[in-house]
């Protein structure tokens, strides 16, 4: 389970909508929008430009690895870890009755 958010989604989803507003209508940097937007909000300008960034990937702006890819990627590699464990299980299981067996 992860750590709990310090920020509410409402207020981060507001922050990330200013911060691209800022970007697009007066061409400025991600990092300059960021120390303005989070100046006023009190949000700390590194954790808004991850913010920023990150939306931008997960809208095709920016290349990058997508916040549902990356999930689903956690996923597979929690999938494919207890898939392990279950086969070197099964092997260390198979040795033993075939060890079993050769004693007869």
């Amino acid at each position: 389970m992860g750590a709990a958010r310090k920020y509410p989604d409402e207020l981060r989803d507001r922050a990330i909508r200013l911060v691209l507003d800022v970007v697009k209508d007066q061409e400025a940097s991600v990092t300059a929008a960021c120390r303005k937007v989070g100046a006023e909000l009190g949000i700390n300008a590194d954790t808004l430009r991850g913010w920023a960034k990150q939306a931008q990937v997960d809208r095709g702006v920016r290349p990058g690895t997508t916040s549902a890819d990356a999930a689903r990627i956690r996923v597979l590699e929690r999938e494919n870890a207890e898939l392990r464990r279950v086969n070197a299980i099964l092997r260390t299981a198979s040795a033993f009755f075939a060890a079993e067996l050769d004693h007869r």
